[in-house]
């Protein structure tokens, strides 16, 4: 049974998406569907959380601050309505859960980009 499991979420992982961690400033292309028509939207935010792994459970949550309004939305990360991602920046964190950035804005909510060496 375990093999089965096993085979069926390999068939459903995607490689073609980038590497993302916590503290990754992304832009998400979505695919929504109004009515008959489906066009592609972008969500650029901060990743705050990552949860499930990388098996095929595998989700991310991101946030965007406009003005003082913050929303929050959580992709699966091997859904087919998620056309590609891109990773914009990448900063030093050292949390797992950037949950305290919900109560930062403007200026607070700076964290320090990482250095690639």
């Amino acid at each position: 049974m375990s093999e089965i499991l096993k085979q069926i979420e390999r068939e459903n992982l995607r490689d073609d998406l980038p590497k993302i961690d916590v503290g990754d400033t992304v832009r998400v292309y979505v695919k929504i569907r109004e009515g008959n028509k489906e066009r592609i939207q972008f969500f650029e935010g901060l990743v705050i959380k990552k949860q499930g792994g990388t098996g095929v459970n595998a989700n991310f949550t991101v946030r965007r601050v406009t003005g003082r309004i913050g929303v929050e939305r959580t992709f699966l990360m091997n859904s087919p309505l998620i056309e590609k991602i891109e990773v914009k920046r990448s900063s030093k964190v050292r949390r797992a859960k950037l949950y305290y950035m919900r109560e930062r804005f403007g200026k607070k909510a700076r964290l320090k980009e990482k250095k690639n060496w």
